[in-house]
């Protein structure tokens, strides 16, 4: 054989040499190959599955594969899907109990509680719009004098503001006193009305009578207390009837105009109880009711008006002060959950349900409002039944993937949450309170009250709704009554209603 090999070149011996090397590898390649097919065979029947469904790869859950081996995405075999299993048999995903307990999965119970979500806005303090008064003269002349007050001063009731000269009734009242002295009553009657019409009060008439002596100034004054928000009055200038002189705006009570979020405005009504805190009065917290819900939302902040009226005794609280508002919603009892196993996919809200013998069911619910690590839910889950805190969304995967059916909103267990929400709305809560009445309408009535201790509510002054006239028959303003009232939709509403000594 060596002769043989001498006959070929070196170059011919190195390349008979290689294609020996390569067909040793070709050879130990197959042996292996087949070696690895046996053992994959037998791995493929020690699943501990009497039927299996589809292999696949546990990080990537939403790939199947009809053989075992190796995943193509992660370094790892793939894992049997087993066919069968209790929960599955009962509509659910079943999990080994030491899985439950690696995967860290935990349950809580769907129980009923109160939720309180105090709601924290921001908003100013503005000028009390109900009490707004123009000034206006009754006829027109010249400015004689003005008494030195300027925009935003303080102004009391019955207070000064312009002497105004009016030449035109200087003539009318000379006839006035003229056809007076004849005796002629039904001449001096008609001088008088005459009088009026040109804009005398009563008052100036009757001293021009008594004095004989024409009056021709006439002294305009403020006809509330408040703040000059508008003054448009100088000496000298001439002024007509009807114009605008000045404009006065109370603000005791105080108005307090907080920016709502529109995902929040449903849990503002009117007549729920407010409380602000200012940076002027650091430590004071005050209070206040909703008296109105502006009915148009911001479009660049996409946020609800809600305006509440507060008390100001001393005028301490100005217009445009910054406040920080709280808004505390009517107190309910509602089925609760941690707000942690709520699962929302975009198109429906979840909640895992743990179900007996290891196995978990997803269930579709309604959910309400959400506060301090707590959900209400309206509908889909029942008292008692326990939902998945953590680990629900592996749990959520794996029942997509064995195609369990979600259990509809409408199938919850008798005694779910919109059941225990029927039975309170037929049976609302009533309030007690005394006051005196300040106004009378068709359908409601306005009553200055004492405190609500258990509404949180301050003495105030507001409207209530009435059952309609005949409740309010026989009452008139000023009546000290004793009443009891619901907190509606709307607003409160008078249940009962009766005068106090009587």
């Amino acid at each position: 054989m060596n002769s043989a090999l001498e006959r070929f070149t070196p170059r011919q011996r190195m390349y008979a040499a290689g294609l020996g090397i390569a067909l040793v590898s070709l050879l130990a390649g197959y042996g292996l190959s087949m070696l690895g097919s046996e053992s994959g065979g037998d791995a493929a029947t020690d699943t501990g599955c009497e039927d299996v469904l589809y292999w696949y790869d546990p990080m990537v859950p939403d790939q199947r594969f009809d053989e075992p081996g190796k995943s193509p995405f992660m370094d790892m075999q793939l894992v049997p899907k087993c066919a069968g299993g209790d929960a599955q048999g009962a509509g659910g995903v079943s999990i080994d109990s030491t899985l439950v307990q690696n995967f860290g999965i935990r349950t809580a119970e769907a129980e009923y509680g109160v939720l309180e979500p105090e709601i924290s806005v921001t908003g100013t303090l503005a000028y009390n719009g109900s009490e707004m008064a123009i000034v206006q003269p009754r006829a027109g002349g010249y400015v004689q004098r003005t008494y030195g007050h300027a925009p935003q001063d303080l102004i009391a009731r019955g207070a000064p503001i312009v002497d105004i000269l009016v030449p035109e009734w200087g003539g009318a009242q000379n006839e006035y006193l003229a056809v007076a002295a004849t005796g002629d009553e039904a001449l001096t009657r008609a001088a008088r009305e005459r009088l009026r019409l040109l804009g005398m009060p009563d008052s100036m008439i009757a001293s021009v009578t008594r004095s004989g002596r024409p009056q021709t100034i006439i002294t305009v004054t403020a006809p509330q207390s408040g703040a000059i928000t508008s003054l448009a009055v100088r000496p000298g200038m001439t002024v007509a009837a009807g114009q605008s002189l000045a404009e006065i705006s109370g603000y005791s009570p105080i108005w307090l105009e907080a920016a709502v979020p529109e995902a929040l405005a449903g849990n503002a009504r009117v007549g729920q109880p407010v409380s602000a805190t200012l940076t002027a009065f650091p430590g004071e917290r005050f209070a206040g009711r909703i008296i109105a819900i502006l009915p148009s939302a911001q479009d660049a902040s996409r946020t609800i008006t809600v305006r509440a009226a507060m008390p100001n005794p001393g005028l301490r609280l100005k217009p445009g002060m910054f406040a920080q508002v709280m808004l505390a919603p009517e107190r309910r009892e509602a089925l609760l959950v941690p707000s942690e196993a709520v699962i929302r996919t975009g198109e429906r809200t979840l909640a895992m349900i743990a179900q007996g013998g290891g196995g978990y069911r997803p269930a579709e619910i309604r959910i309400g409002r959400e506060a301090n690590g707590r959900t209400e839910v309206l509908a889909g889950l029942a008292a008692g039944e326990r939902v998945v805190t953590s680990g629900q969304f592996l749990l959520d995967s794996e029942a997509s993937l064995a195609g369990i059916d979600v259990r509809p909103v409408d199938q919850a267990p008798s005694g779910a949450s919109e059941d225990r929400g029927s039975d309170d709305a037929d049976e609302p809560q009533t309030y007690r309170a005394t006051g005196t009445i300040e106004r009378i309408n068709a359908n409601s009535v306005t009553l200055r009250h004492g405190p609500v201790p258990a509404l949180e509510w301050p003495a105030m002054t507001m409207p209530f709704a009435s059952e309609g006239p005949e409740q309010l028959r026989g009452f008139a303003r000023g009546d000290r009554v004793s009443f009891t009232f619901v907190q509606a939709s709307t607003g409160p509403r008078i249940v009962s209603i009766r005068k106090i000594g009587q």
